[in-house]
């Protein structure tokens, strides 16, 4: 480069002296001049001479002005990161830069201009920098003649570094060469690649990953931490906070967390957070943190990796919430909380929607609001009780149809005409409903969601309709049955009157109101006359019928506020309260009531007429409580029979001598128990699919010296009242068990004795000691005692109840309930009693398989049991059409008459042996 300097120092001289020159070559010129005036030729002389200040001045400035574009040029080409050196034709050096030495590892002073290709290459090859021989690199480095023509090589030194070489020819012949150190270039790009690589790498995972600087700014991050923090890319995370990046609220919980595990060293494990989209929804993420550290355990970093796991965590509420709904189901929670904890389940899955139920009233056709606990009150109040039709919105068209309805724009959509100004309203724009139906197929009620937006349900939004449907229809179904149950063991199944169990509920009321108000309470008791003639002559189902009728026109002659009752068979019971303190008013009601009773009912082409006998008792003349007053007024009405029947009578003193015969029978009872007059009779019981004997049931009889054999009707009730029935009873269990033991020591098969327990023995506090002492006495092994109790007897106590029978059930003893339907025991309740089997009772079987209710009673109760995993008997069967039902509804076992009476122990063993075999 100095010597390019001079060149040009040597150009812009020569330019000088070419000036000065022309200055010589005016003066003769001047000299010679036509003017001989001395200040002429003075002037022209002083015009030469100007003339040539400004020609060197020029000259001048433009020699400095290439100086410094010279030093310019100078300065570039010695600090060029690329070795450069021009070549003549001749292949001598003329130029080189500091970095073409600095590649070569020679000393400045060793490429110096004028050396040759091969005395450079002869450097070379001693320093070691030549990447090939010296021939063939000088064959490689042959001169270029033509300055179109360039060359480029890459050359591997010995040294490890990698050269790229490019060679251009130049005009005149000759060339310049570029040397590129480009070994660090490499492992840059090698480098960049991996990084590039592992960005690609990281970019396909699903999950967030991230590493952040001890200050919490992003270091390193993938494409789905960008584009769920909102930017375009990883480039746009590098070097910020979350506090730049993300609302106040969350950032501030995420930088926290991030410096105190710098802080503590500690890394956070599958911690559960969430945080809230643009549209302010929930996101839940699974977040892992970890301390990076360097060589000197120093933490210089923390990685992270989350993951959005909102799918699974609604997933799991839906799970949860689902088995929530289903205990309240199965814990008989009030349908109105069931449906709308289920209502609320669905609403907090999604995004924008309300959800309803409607339940159907089968009697009028029309829909009933039931859940909606975010729909607007005013649209709710203004779609409750629609009727269903064939264009009534969704829900009324979906119930009519017996199919879902989807209705994705409520404004267009014909079906809602007439509701699209109420939905507009309150904001809603698509409404799908689906029908909630029974196992049956019955429609029961619907199930509806609601949206802001005109649209139709997405996939996961069908299968949450799915879902609710399923349940809703668990829950209303079950609601339904449990009412049928308490409604059945509360009314009579053939006229839908009050059973005896509410009688005594609702007398016991009323007996406390008129106790406050100084009021009476009549208790009437009628028994239809002669009403077994009609079903002789006319069969059972006319006798049915004609009770129907009967019971209809009494309902329809006394007040709302009084109750009819039927107690079975032609008997009945009528509650008047709240009366005044006149007879003449009570004898003008029963007359009335006599009246209409004894109305013609044509039935089946006969006109049938009874009439009745009415016994009278007032509350509190004639008794102070509801057992009082029932016995009295059932006393009064024997007393109308046996003076002609069709008439009524009032309870008089007189009649209270009965109560010594009561008082007779009492001690005569009393004896029986001190002279061992009681027997036992078994009943077998039988599985209705194999006809197998599996046990018998002991029922006891009373042989009274002279009035022979005494049913249980006669004196069990009295036993009840006395407390006699705790000694009775022990002796029951005790035989029982003996006769047993015996059975299965003359090797007959081994079966199970059931004995019946008394509610007075029951409540005994001794009463498990007594079952030990007998079990341990006759020698039984207690698997094959079974006890039956009654569900009235359950109720009583229900804590005290499944105490004593789950400390049975720890004995081994087996526990059944019996008479199951007579009374009314809470399904909750049912679900926690240790018992084994349910006895369907008599009274259900004797109108099988003609009377329509009593199917229905019988299907459910099995249907009950099979639910509680438990078996179920039915007793009473005397009929094969009767067996026939109950095996095709799946009742597990049966006694009665079909198949035995009950009989004495030697009989037991003929047919144990006879089956046996």
């Amino acid at each position: 480069m100095r010597e390019f300097l001079e060149h040009w120092r040597l150009v812009c001289l020569v330019a000088i002296a070419d000036a000065e020159e022309l200055q010589l070559r005016a003066n003769p010129v001047i000299r010679v001049a036509e003017n001989p005036d001395e200040s002429g030729r003075a002037a022209v002389a002083k015009l030469a001479t100007a003339s040539f200040e400004v020609v060197a001045g020029d000259v001048r400035a433009r020699i400095a002005t290439l100086e410094m574009q010279a030093l310019r040029y100078e300065t570039a080409f010695e600090n060029m990161s690329t070795g450069v050196c021009f070549f003549d034709g001749e292949e001598r050096l003329i130029l080189s830069n500091r970095r073409f030495a600095e590649i070569c590892r020679l000393a400045p002073e060793q490429v110096r201009p004028g050396a040759t290709l091969r005395e450079i290459e002869e450097l070379r090859i001693a320093a070691g920098t030549s990447a090939m021989a010296d021939d063939e690199h000088l064959g490689a480095a042959a001169p270029i003649d033509s300055v179109a023509t360039s060359r480029t090589w890459i050359a591997e030194l010995k040294d490890g570094r990698i050269i790229q070489i490019r060679r251009q020819g130049m005009p005149g012949g000759g060339w310049v060469a570029t040397y590129e150190d480009t070994t660090e270039l490499k492992a840059a790009r090698a480098a960049a690649n991996e990084r590039l690589s592992l960005q690609a790498l990281i970019d396909r995972l699903p999950d967030n990953l991230w590493v952040k600087d001890v200050n919490s700014r992003f270091v390193i991050a993938n494409q789905v931490t960008a584009e769920r923090i909102g930017v375009a890319g990883p480039a746009d995370l590098i070097g910020k906070t979350d506090l730049e990046l993300l609302p106040m609220s969350i950032a501030e919980k995420f930088f926290n967390d991030e410096q105190r595990i710098v802080r503590s060293g500690q890394p956070m494990i599958d911690m559960e957070e969430y945080v809230f989209d643009d549209a302010g929804g929930k996101i839940w993420i699974l977040t892992t943190k970890v301390p990076l550290r360097n060589d000197q355990n120093e933490i210089f970093a923390v990685a992270g990796i989350s993951r959005d796991i909102t799918e699974r965590k609604r997933a799991d509420a839906l799970r949860d919430g689902q088995a929530q709904i289903l205990q309240m189901i199965a814990t008989s929670a009030p349908l109105q909380d069931v449906l709308d904890r289920l209502m609320r389940l669905v609403e907090s899955q999604l995004t924008g929607i309300f959800s309803s139920v409607l339940l159907l009233d089968e009697r009028t056709s029309r829909l009933w609001h039931s859940a909606a606990p975010s729909l607007p009150e005013a649209y709710t109040k203004a779609i409750d009780g629609v009727a269903i039709g064939p264009n009534v919105g969704s829900c009324g068209t979906a119930a009519y149809r017996r199919e879902a309805v989807i209705v994705a724009d409520i404004m267009t959509d014909p079906l809602w005409t007439d509701y699209k100004d109420l939905a507009a309203a309150h904001g809603i724009r698509s409404c799908w409903s689906t029908p909630i139906q029974s196992h049956n197929g019955a429609v029961i009620g619907t199930f509806a969601m609601y949206s802001t937006t005109a649209r139709k349900p997405t996939e996961a939004e069908t299968r949450l309709i799915d879902v609710a449907t399923r349940i809703a229809g668990i829950a209303i179904e079950r609601k339904l049955a449990e009412e049928r149950i308490h409604f059945m063991a509360n009314h009579d199944a053939l006229t839908g009157l009050p059973n005896r169990a509410l009688l005594n509920d609702r007398l016991s009321q009323a007996l406390l109101y008129a106790q406050r108000y100084d009021r009476w309470v009549t208790v009437l008791f009628i028994d239809l006359d002669n009403f077994k003639i009609v079903n002789d002559s006319l069969g059972h189902n006319a006798g049915d019928e004609l009770l129907k009728a009967v019971a209809r026109r009494m309902v329809d002659c006394v007040r709302a506020t009084d109750t009819v009752v039927r107690l079975g068979g032609d008997e009945f019971v009528v509650l008047l309260l709240d009366q005044p303190k006149s007879p003449d008013i009570i004898s003008a009601t029963v007359q009335k009531l006599r009246s209409v009773i004894a109305q013609t009912v044509q039935l089946e082409g006969h006109d049938l007429r009874v009439t009745s006998s009415i016994g009278i008792a007032n509350y509190p003349s004639d008794g102070t409580d509801a057992e009082a007053l029932l016995a009295n007024a059932d006393a009064a009405m024997y007393r109308a029979k046996e003076i002609g029947r069709d008439n009524f009578q009032f309870y008089t003193p007189e009649l209270n001598t009965k109560a010594h015969e009561k008082f007779l029978l009492q001690e005569e009872l009393r004896k029986a128990v001190a002279r061992s007059e009681f027997v036992l009779l078994y009943q077998p019981q039988v599985d209705l699919r194999t006809g197998r004997v599996f046990a018998v049931e002991a029922l006891i009889r009373w042989r009274h010296p002279t009035l022979g054999m005494v049913p249980p009707i006669k004196f069990i009730p009295l036993a009840e009242e006395t407390g006699l029935i705790v000694p009775i009873g022990n002796w029951v269990m005790r035989e029982a068990c003996r006769q047993n033991k015996a059975w299965q020591d003359a090797g007959l098969p081994h079966l199970n004795v059931c004995v019946n327990v008394s509610a007075r023995q029951f409540k005994e506090r001794n009463l498990v000691s007594h079952v030990v002492g007998a079990l341990k006495d006759s020698g039984m092994d207690a698997k094959y005692l079974e006890l039956e109790v009654t569900e009235s007897l359950i109720m009583q106590d229900v804590e005290l109840a499944i105490a004593t029978m789950k400390e049975l059930q720890g004995l081994g003893v087996q526990i059944s309930i019996d008479d199951f339907g007579t009374g009314y025991s809470s399904l909750s309740a049912l679900k926690t009693f240790p018992v084994a089997r349910l006895k369907i009772d008599k009274s259900f079987v004797d109108g099988l398989p003609a009377n329509e209710n009593d199917k229905a009673v019988i299907s459910a109760v099995i249907s009950l049991g099979q639910k509680l995993n438990l078996r179920v008997i039915a007793e009473g069967i005397e009929t094969e059409a009767q067996a026939a039902f109950l095996r095709e509804n799946n009742c597990d076992e049966m006694q009665g008459y079909l198949f035995s009476r009950p009989v004495p122990p030697q009989q037991v063993e003929e047919l144990l042996s006879v089956t046996s075999h």
